[in-house]
Formats: structure tokens, C-alpha cells, sequence
């Protein structure tokens, strides 16, 4: 069988036109002003710098602005968490991104959770989570949520499904099984600890692989006709699945590039949008 091709390139595509559309109809009703990102990025590590600056091209493509902060590798918990501070009292600044990872020295998780909910756009403080995971409005974690908003566009039905997610850090695996289990699929989450985890993966109607290791899981280990997430990203156009032998047995599967790593800084830009939105009181159009 031919699987359906889950294209996060073509939808994070798709969706900077409209929220272009969006984002002139705020300018146009709020005088001038525009949804803004702040980016925090602490130390020179070239990667990090990387994703930054796209995630700045990202912002002026579709007309918003971001604030660009930049701090040096000495920096101390108490200066970022000032830092942080700064930006929530800025009316201004709509959405808050903390680069990680951040220097050693730093307490990551205290600074993370320093930042306003209502601003917490990258979905990465333990309150935010909290509410994501109970169902109340938030703002999800950006990866996972962006596979959500691809699964979505693409008519997936989630619901009585068994999910098997592969990895549970705080920002990938743990909110993908809480999305997972607000859509009432049935989760099992799997780690480094995990014991016949292949028996496992074997049996998942929904395979999501967050584990960080290319091509850790193996083709044979998955059945027919599931739906196939990878979320990994290595050389040589690698994710964390075998995929290859899998492209003509399953349902569906998200490619390595141009499956759910387009959908990551999508989904940031998207949310930063509905922040400003909600922050300089204009009525939201139809949702995307």
C-alpha cells in the first residue's frame, strides 16, 4: 500500500500565510503594533545561535517582530532570572523563548519556570504543563504540539488508539503522551529502562519516537498499517526510526527532514501569534 505522507513542511507552510493574514489584520486594528517574540539566548554554542536566528527569519516572515537577548556564557541563575523577569513586565513583548540548553552553571529549570505563563509560548514551564496536561488552556510544548496540529490537518483519529511514545523528557515526551491522552488515545510511555521494549512498540496502533538516537527503532519492530512520528533529527537525513522499509506497510509516517521538525518553530511563531492576539484585544478570526 501507498502511505500517506505527513508533509509538516507543506503545513508550516500553509499555515505563515494565514498567519501573515493574521498578523497585518492586528497591525491594521492596533495601530501599528505586532505580536512580539522575545529570544534568550545565553553563551556562543553555534547550534543554539542557529535555531535562534531561524526562529527570528521565522518572525519577520510573517510580519511580527522579535527581541533578540543575548547573554554571555558566564551568566549566573540570577542574572537570566532577572532577565526573565524583565521581559514578563514588558507590555510589549508578547511571547518568551529560553534557549536550550543554557550554560551549566545555571539552574535551567528555575529559569524556565520564571517565565509568565501567558508568555510561555515554547510550552516549557511545569505550570503550563500542568494545565496542558489537565486539560485547561495553555500553550503546548512546541514539538509535540506541533505533531498534534500535523496529525490534525491530516485527519488522524486519535481516539481508542493505542500510542506508544518512545523517550519521556519534560519537553517532548511527557506533553506528547499528555496530548496523546487528552485525545483519548491509550498511552504507554517508553524509556531507557524499559523492558522488551520492541513487545511494545510491536503492539502501538500510533508510534512517536522522541528517543535522541538515529534510527534506535527498528523497522520490524512496528505492525502494519500504523502511524509512524519521528521526531528525531541526525546526519545523513536520519531520524530515531528505521524508516525505509517502512514506507510501503504503514498508514502514515512523518518524513526525515520535512515531517515534524518545520512544525516545531511553526507551532512557536503560531502560539506567539495567539498571544498577541489575546494581549492587544483583538477578536481572533476563525482558527486555523
Amino acid at each position: 500500500m501507498s502511505a500517506l505522507v505527513l508533509e509538516g513542511k507543506t503545513l508550516a507552510q500553509k499555515t505563515e500565510q494565514e498567519l501573515t493574514a493574521r498578523v497585518a489584520a492586528l497591525k491594521e486594528a492596533s495601530g501599528g503594533a505586532t505580536p512580539i517574540l522575545a529570544t534568550i539566548l545565553v553563551g556562543d554554542d553555534p547550534a543554539s545561535a542557529t535555531y535562534v536566528r531561524m526562529k527570528g527569519n521565522a518572525c519577520e516572515r510573517i510580519g511580527m517582530e522579535s527581541l533578540k537577548v543575548e547573554l554571555v556564557a558566564s551568566t549566573t541563575t540570577q542574572q537570566l532570572y532577572d532577565a526573565i523577569i524583565e521581559l514578563n513586565n514588558n507590555t510589549n513583548v508578547h511571547g518568551i523563548l529560553l534557549q536550550h540548553p543554557v550554560p551549566a552553571q545555571i539552574d535551567e529549570r528555575l529559569c524556565f519556570d520564571a517565565i509568565d505563563v501567558e508568555k510561555d509560548v515554547d510550552g516549557v514551564t511545569c505550570f503550563g504543563f500542568g494545565r496542558m496536561a489537565m486539560g485547561v488552556k495553555a500553550y503546548g510544548c512546541a514539538t509535540p504540539k506541533g505533531i498534534m496540529r500535523l496529525l490534525e490537518s491530516y485527519d488522524i483519529q486519535l481516539a481508542g488508539k493505542e500510542a506508544v511514545v518512545v523517550g519521556r523528557s519534560p519537553i517532548l515526551g511527557k506533553p506528547m503522551a499528555a496530548m496523546l491522552l487528552n485525545a483519548d488515545a491509550t498511552v504507554t510511555i517508553c524509556h531507557s529502562k524499559t523492558i522488551n521494549l520492541a513487545e511494545i512498540v510491536g503492539r502501538a496502533d500510533i508510534v512517536v519516537a522522541t528517543v535522541g538516537r538515529p534510527e534506535y527503532i527498528k523497522a520490524d519492530w512496528i505492525k502494519d498499517n500504523a502511524i509512524v512520528i519521528d521526531a528525531g533529527s541526525h546526519p545523513g537525513g536520519k531520524g530515531d526510526i528505521e524508516l525505509a522499509p517502512l514506507v510501503n506497510r504503514v498508514q502514515a509516517y512523518t518524513p526525515v527532514p520535512g515531517g515534524v521538525g518545520p512544525m516545531t518553530i511553526n507551532t512557536l511563531i503560531y502560539q506567539t501569534v495567539e498571544a498577541g492576539e489575546k494581549n492587544l484585544a483583538l477578536k481572533k478570526p476563525s482558527s486555523l
